[in-house]
Protein backbone atom coordinates (compact mmCIF):
# COMPACT_ATOMS: atom_id res chain seq x y z
CA UNK A 1 0.00 0.00 0.00
CA UNK A 2 1.40 3.39 -0.94
CA UNK A 3 2.29 5.64 2.01
CA UNK A 4 0.24 8.80 2.39
CA UNK A 5 3.49 10.72 2.87
CA UNK A 6 5.46 11.19 -0.38
CA UNK A 7 8.97 12.52 -0.02
CA UNK A 8 10.17 14.75 -2.82
CA UNK A 9 13.33 16.79 -3.19
CA UNK A 10 13.74 20.38 -4.32
CA UNK A 11 13.40 23.98 -3.28
CA UNK A 12 10.33 26.16 -3.15
CA UNK A 13 10.83 27.56 -6.60
CA UNK A 14 12.75 24.67 -8.13
CA UNK A 15 9.98 22.12 -8.13
CA UNK A 16 6.58 21.12 -6.87
CA UNK A 17 8.34 19.70 -3.82
CA UNK A 18 7.55 22.96 -2.09
CA UNK A 19 4.11 21.55 -1.55
CA UNK A 20 4.20 18.00 -0.21
CA UNK A 21 1.38 15.53 0.51
CA UNK A 22 1.70 14.58 4.12
CA UNK A 23 0.22 12.19 6.59
CA UNK A 24 -2.33 13.43 9.09
CA UNK A 25 -0.76 15.37 11.92
CA UNK A 26 -1.79 16.86 15.21
CA UNK A 27 -2.86 20.03 13.45
CA UNK A 28 -5.31 18.15 11.26
CA UNK A 29 -3.30 16.77 8.35
CA UNK A 30 -3.27 18.27 4.88
CA UNK A 31 -0.50 19.50 2.61
CA UNK A 32 2.80 20.89 3.87
CA UNK A 33 4.34 24.09 2.52
CA UNK A 34 7.98 25.14 2.50
CA UNK A 35 9.27 28.68 2.78
CA UNK A 36 12.06 29.81 0.42
CA UNK A 37 15.54 29.74 1.87
CA UNK A 38 17.41 32.97 2.70
CA UNK A 39 20.21 33.97 0.33
CA UNK A 40 22.81 35.46 2.67
CA UNK A 41 26.09 33.92 3.83
CA UNK A 42 25.04 33.41 7.46
CA UNK A 43 22.76 30.78 9.00
CA UNK A 44 19.90 32.30 10.95
CA UNK A 45 19.21 31.96 14.65
CA UNK A 46 15.86 32.69 16.22
CA UNK A 47 14.54 33.58 19.67
CA UNK A 48 11.06 34.43 20.91
CA UNK A 49 10.59 37.24 23.44
CA UNK A 50 7.58 38.34 25.49
CA UNK A 51 7.34 41.98 26.59
CA UNK A 52 4.86 43.76 28.83
CA UNK A 53 4.26 47.48 29.21
CA UNK A 54 2.83 48.22 32.67
CA UNK A 55 2.46 51.88 31.70
CA UNK A 56 -0.17 51.10 29.05
CA UNK A 57 -3.61 49.57 29.11
CA UNK A 58 -4.38 47.24 26.23
CA UNK A 59 -6.96 49.09 24.10
CA UNK A 60 -8.72 45.90 22.98
CA UNK A 61 -9.16 43.84 26.15
CA UNK A 62 -7.90 45.98 29.01
CA UNK A 63 -5.13 44.98 31.38
CA UNK A 64 -1.39 45.38 30.86
CA UNK A 65 -0.27 45.63 27.24
CA UNK A 66 1.67 42.58 26.04
CA UNK A 67 3.56 41.99 22.80
CA UNK A 68 5.40 39.01 21.32
CA UNK A 69 8.62 39.26 19.34
CA UNK A 70 10.58 36.94 17.11
CA UNK A 71 14.24 37.95 16.92
CA UNK A 72 16.27 36.68 13.97
CA UNK A 73 20.03 37.11 13.71
CA UNK A 74 23.20 35.76 12.09
CA UNK A 75 24.17 32.60 13.97
CA UNK A 76 27.68 31.49 14.83
CA UNK A 77 26.64 27.87 14.38
CA UNK A 78 23.35 25.99 14.04
CA UNK A 79 24.77 22.52 14.65
CA UNK A 80 22.66 20.69 17.18
CA UNK A 81 19.76 23.15 16.90
CA UNK A 82 16.44 22.60 15.15
CA UNK A 83 14.55 24.76 12.69
CA UNK A 84 11.63 26.50 14.33
CA UNK A 85 8.07 26.13 13.03
CA UNK A 86 6.47 29.23 11.59
CA UNK A 87 3.49 28.78 13.91
CA UNK A 88 3.03 26.99 17.21
CA UNK A 89 0.49 24.14 17.08
CA UNK A 90 -2.12 26.29 18.79
CA UNK A 91 -1.47 29.24 16.46
CA UNK A 92 -1.66 26.97 13.42
CA UNK A 93 -5.10 25.76 14.41
CA UNK A 94 -6.41 29.31 14.80
CA UNK A 95 -4.77 30.47 11.58
CA UNK A 96 -6.32 27.61 9.61
CA UNK A 97 -9.74 28.85 10.68
CA UNK A 98 -8.93 32.53 10.23
CA UNK A 99 -7.21 32.58 6.85
CA UNK A 100 -10.14 31.66 4.53
CA UNK A 101 -12.38 34.12 6.36
CA UNK A 102 -9.91 36.95 6.02
CA UNK A 103 -9.05 36.04 2.43
CA UNK A 104 -11.92 34.16 0.77
CA UNK A 105 -10.51 31.53 -1.54
CA UNK A 106 -7.66 30.39 0.70
CA UNK A 107 -7.84 26.68 1.59
CA UNK A 108 -10.39 25.60 4.15
CA UNK A 109 -9.22 24.12 7.46
CA UNK A 110 -7.56 20.75 7.00
CA UNK A 111 -6.35 21.32 3.44
CA UNK A 112 -2.95 22.69 4.54
CA UNK A 113 -0.92 21.64 7.55
CA UNK A 114 0.05 25.13 8.67
CA UNK A 115 1.67 23.74 11.80
CA UNK A 116 4.22 21.82 9.72
CA UNK A 117 5.63 24.89 7.92
CA UNK A 118 9.22 25.33 9.06
CA UNK A 119 11.22 28.54 9.09
CA UNK A 120 14.93 28.61 8.28
CA UNK A 121 15.64 29.99 11.73
CA UNK A 122 17.29 27.70 14.28
CA UNK A 123 15.72 28.17 17.70
CA UNK A 124 18.26 29.22 20.33
CA UNK A 125 21.35 29.08 18.09
CA UNK A 126 24.23 31.24 19.41
CA UNK A 127 24.64 34.61 17.68
CA UNK A 128 27.62 35.49 15.54
CA UNK A 129 29.79 37.96 17.50
CA UNK A 130 29.75 41.60 16.43
CA UNK A 131 27.33 44.49 16.70
CA UNK A 132 24.83 44.63 13.88
CA UNK A 133 22.09 46.93 12.54
CA UNK A 134 18.64 46.35 14.02
CA UNK A 135 15.52 46.22 11.85
CA UNK A 136 12.07 46.19 13.49
CA UNK A 137 9.06 44.94 11.51
CA UNK A 138 5.34 45.62 11.97
CA UNK A 139 2.98 43.36 9.96
CA UNK A 140 -0.17 44.28 8.09
CA UNK A 141 -3.48 44.83 9.85
CA UNK A 142 -4.98 41.51 10.87
CA UNK A 143 -1.75 39.65 10.11
CA UNK A 144 0.60 38.09 12.62
CA UNK A 145 4.34 38.68 12.70
CA UNK A 146 4.94 35.20 11.30
CA UNK A 147 3.81 36.27 7.81
CA UNK A 148 6.93 38.42 7.58
CA UNK A 149 9.29 35.48 8.08
CA UNK A 150 10.74 35.08 4.57
CA UNK A 151 11.95 38.66 4.15
CA UNK A 152 13.18 38.83 7.75
CA UNK A 153 15.22 35.65 7.42
CA UNK A 154 16.88 36.97 4.30
CA UNK A 155 17.73 40.28 5.97
CA UNK A 156 19.17 38.41 8.97
CA UNK A 157 21.19 36.07 6.74
CA UNK A 158 22.93 39.18 5.35
CA UNK A 159 24.06 40.34 8.78
CA UNK A 160 21.22 42.20 10.51
CA UNK A 161 19.25 41.57 13.66
CA UNK A 162 15.57 41.58 12.69
CA UNK A 163 12.73 41.87 15.21
CA UNK A 164 9.24 40.80 14.13
CA UNK A 165 6.59 42.42 16.34
CA UNK A 166 3.14 40.98 16.94
CA UNK A 167 0.36 43.38 17.90
CA UNK A 168 -2.18 41.39 19.96
CA UNK A 169 -5.73 42.46 19.34
CA UNK A 170 -5.61 43.07 15.61
CA UNK A 171 -3.20 40.21 14.77
CA UNK A 172 -4.99 37.08 13.57
CA UNK A 173 -3.52 35.05 16.41
CA UNK A 174 -0.78 35.48 18.99
CA UNK A 175 0.14 32.85 21.55
CA UNK A 176 1.16 34.72 24.70
CA UNK A 177 2.38 33.18 27.95
CA UNK A 178 -1.00 34.24 29.32
CA UNK A 179 -2.92 32.46 26.55
CA UNK A 180 -4.06 32.78 22.96
CA UNK A 181 -5.17 36.17 21.66
CA UNK A 182 -7.22 36.34 18.47
CA UNK A 183 -8.14 39.29 16.30
CA UNK A 184 -10.95 41.68 17.15
CA UNK A 185 -11.27 42.65 13.49
CA UNK A 186 -14.24 41.55 11.43
CA UNK A 187 -13.72 42.84 7.92
CA UNK A 188 -11.84 46.04 7.07
CA UNK A 189 -11.47 48.37 10.06
CA UNK A 190 -13.50 51.56 10.25
CA UNK A 191 -11.56 54.83 10.59
CA UNK A 192 -11.72 54.85 14.39
CA UNK A 193 -10.53 51.24 14.65
CA UNK A 194 -7.75 51.88 12.14
CA UNK A 195 -6.55 54.85 14.18
CA UNK A 196 -6.52 52.73 17.33
CA UNK A 197 -4.60 50.01 15.47
CA UNK A 198 -1.92 52.37 14.24
CA UNK A 199 -1.54 54.30 17.47
CA UNK A 200 -1.23 51.03 19.38
CA UNK A 201 1.37 49.79 16.91
CA UNK A 202 3.38 53.01 17.21
CA UNK A 203 3.45 52.58 20.99
CA UNK A 204 4.41 48.91 20.60
CA UNK A 205 7.32 49.84 18.32
CA UNK A 206 8.53 52.43 20.80
CA UNK A 207 8.33 49.84 23.57
CA UNK A 208 10.59 47.54 21.55
CA UNK A 209 13.11 50.32 20.96
CA UNK A 210 13.02 51.24 24.65
CA UNK A 211 13.78 47.63 25.63
CA UNK A 212 16.51 46.82 23.10
CA UNK A 213 19.20 47.04 25.77
CA UNK A 214 17.39 44.50 27.94
CA UNK A 215 16.77 41.87 25.25
CA UNK A 216 18.81 38.66 25.38
CA UNK A 217 20.57 39.57 22.13
CA UNK A 218 21.41 43.13 23.17
CA UNK A 219 25.21 42.51 22.96
CA UNK A 220 24.99 41.98 19.17
CA UNK A 221 22.61 44.88 18.49
CA UNK A 222 23.95 48.25 17.37
CA UNK A 223 21.46 50.74 18.83
CA UNK A 224 22.97 53.48 16.69
CA UNK A 225 21.81 51.73 13.51
CA UNK A 226 18.06 51.14 13.75
CA UNK A 227 15.55 50.82 10.94
CA UNK A 228 11.79 50.33 10.97
CA UNK A 229 9.82 48.64 8.23
CA UNK A 230 6.29 47.41 7.90
CA UNK A 231 3.60 46.18 5.56
CA UNK A 232 0.24 47.92 5.09
CA UNK A 233 -0.87 49.19 8.53
CA UNK A 234 2.58 48.21 9.74
CA UNK A 235 4.14 50.48 7.13
CA UNK A 236 1.87 53.29 8.31
CA UNK A 237 2.99 52.74 11.90
CA UNK A 238 6.67 52.48 10.96
CA UNK A 239 6.71 55.86 9.20
CA UNK A 240 4.80 57.72 11.91
CA UNK A 241 6.91 56.11 14.64
CA UNK A 242 10.11 57.13 12.85
CA UNK A 243 8.99 60.73 12.43
CA UNK A 244 9.23 61.50 16.14
CA UNK A 245 11.94 59.08 17.23
CA UNK A 246 15.54 60.13 16.59
CA UNK A 247 16.75 56.61 17.34
CA UNK A 248 15.40 55.49 13.96
CA UNK A 249 17.85 55.97 11.11
CA UNK A 250 15.66 54.84 8.19
CA UNK A 251 12.14 53.54 7.52
CA UNK A 252 10.57 51.43 4.79
CA UNK A 253 6.84 51.53 4.06
CA UNK A 254 5.56 48.52 2.15
CA UNK A 255 2.25 49.84 0.82
CA UNK A 256 0.85 51.52 3.92
CA UNK A 257 -1.47 54.53 3.86
CA UNK A 258 -0.05 57.78 5.22
CA UNK A 259 -3.24 59.81 5.64
CA UNK A 260 -4.03 59.02 9.26
CA UNK A 261 -2.43 62.28 10.37
CA UNK A 262 -1.14 65.23 8.36
CA UNK A 263 1.49 63.95 5.90
CA UNK A 264 4.79 63.21 7.67
CA UNK A 265 6.61 65.75 5.53
CA UNK A 266 8.84 66.58 8.47
CA UNK A 267 10.48 63.17 8.35
CA UNK A 268 14.14 63.92 7.69
CA UNK A 269 15.35 60.29 7.75
CA UNK A 270 15.70 58.12 4.62
CA UNK A 271 12.35 56.67 3.56
CA UNK A 272 11.48 53.86 1.16
CA UNK A 273 7.97 53.98 -0.31
CA UNK A 274 7.32 50.63 -1.97
CA UNK A 275 3.99 49.62 -3.53
CA UNK A 276 2.50 47.15 -5.98
CA UNK A 277 0.77 47.90 -9.27
CA UNK A 278 -2.25 45.71 -8.48
CA UNK A 279 -3.47 46.92 -5.08
CA UNK A 280 -7.06 48.14 -5.12
CA UNK A 281 -6.08 50.90 -2.70
CA UNK A 282 -3.43 52.30 -5.07
CA UNK A 283 -5.26 55.60 -5.54
CA UNK A 284 -5.38 56.20 -1.80
CA UNK A 285 -1.73 55.16 -1.50
CA UNK A 286 -0.65 57.69 -4.12
CA UNK A 287 -2.81 60.48 -2.69
CA UNK A 288 -1.36 59.92 0.78
CA UNK A 289 2.26 59.91 -0.40
CA UNK A 290 2.49 63.30 -2.16
CA UNK A 291 5.50 65.50 -1.60
CA UNK A 292 7.16 62.96 0.65
CA UNK A 293 10.92 62.87 0.27
CA UNK A 294 12.01 59.33 -0.22
CA UNK A 295 12.93 56.58 -2.62
CA UNK A 296 9.92 55.18 -4.49
CA UNK A 297 9.72 51.68 -5.90
CA UNK A 298 7.01 49.77 -7.77
CA UNK A 299 6.53 46.01 -7.64
CA UNK A 300 5.01 45.03 -10.98
CA UNK A 301 2.52 42.23 -11.70
CA UNK A 302 1.99 42.06 -7.96
CA UNK A 303 -0.68 42.67 -5.37
CA UNK A 304 -0.77 43.78 -1.75
CA UNK A 305 0.27 40.57 0.05
CA UNK A 306 3.22 39.90 -2.26
CA UNK A 307 5.30 41.65 0.41
CA UNK A 308 4.46 38.86 2.88
CA UNK A 309 5.00 35.10 2.96
CA UNK A 310 1.82 34.77 0.92
CA UNK A 311 3.90 35.96 -2.03
CA UNK A 312 5.73 32.63 -1.99
CA UNK A 313 3.06 30.35 -0.58
CA UNK A 314 -0.03 31.32 -2.57
CA UNK A 315 1.50 30.55 -6.01
CA UNK A 316 2.40 27.08 -4.71
CA UNK A 317 -1.15 26.62 -3.44
CA UNK A 318 -2.33 27.57 -6.92
CA UNK A 319 0.02 25.01 -8.51
CA UNK A 320 -1.42 22.36 -6.21
CA UNK A 321 -4.98 23.32 -7.14
CA UNK A 322 -5.82 24.56 -3.65
CA UNK A 323 -6.58 28.15 -4.71
CA UNK A 324 -7.93 29.61 -7.93
CA UNK A 325 -6.14 31.93 -10.32
CA UNK A 326 -8.52 34.68 -9.22
CA UNK A 327 -7.57 34.23 -5.56
CA UNK A 328 -3.89 34.22 -6.40
CA UNK A 329 -4.19 37.44 -8.44
CA UNK A 330 -6.22 39.17 -5.72
CA UNK A 331 -3.67 38.35 -3.04
CA UNK A 332 -0.23 38.44 -4.63
CA UNK A 333 -0.68 39.22 -8.34
CA UNK A 334 0.17 37.22 -11.43
CA UNK A 335 3.94 37.73 -11.61
CA UNK A 336 6.65 35.11 -11.31
CA UNK A 337 7.03 34.52 -7.54
CA UNK A 338 10.78 34.09 -7.87
CA UNK A 339 11.18 37.48 -9.53
CA UNK A 340 8.78 39.13 -7.08
CA UNK A 341 10.55 37.79 -3.99
CA UNK A 342 13.95 38.64 -5.43
CA UNK A 343 12.89 42.23 -6.07
CA UNK A 344 11.41 42.70 -2.59
CA UNK A 345 14.54 41.30 -0.96
CA UNK A 346 16.81 43.36 -3.19
CA UNK A 347 15.03 46.66 -2.70
CA UNK A 348 14.55 46.43 1.06
CA UNK A 349 17.97 44.93 1.71
CA UNK A 350 19.81 47.49 -0.41
CA UNK A 351 17.90 50.38 1.16
CA UNK A 352 18.89 49.48 4.70
CA UNK A 353 22.41 48.46 3.67
CA UNK A 354 22.96 51.92 2.20
CA UNK A 355 21.42 53.96 5.00
CA UNK A 356 22.45 51.92 8.06
CA UNK A 357 25.97 51.06 6.97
Amino acid sequence: MTSRRTLLKGTLFGSAAALLPTAASASGGGSVLRLPAPTGPYPVGMQTVHLTDPARTDPWVGGVREVMLTVLYPARSVRGFSRAPQLTPAEAGVFAQYAPGRHPGLPEPGAVDWGAVLTHGYAGAPPLPGRRPVLVYSPGGGDSRTLGTTLAEDLASHGRVVILVDHPGDASQVELPTGMRTTVLIGPPDPATFRTMVETRIADLRLVLDRLGALPLAPVMDSCRIGLYGHSAGGTAAVYAARHDRRVGAAANLEGYLDLYPPPVGLDRPLLLFRTDGFEGAARIESSWPDLPGRRALLTDANHWAFTDYGSLVPRLRTAGLVTATTRAALVGTGDPVATLTEVRRRVGAFFAHHLS
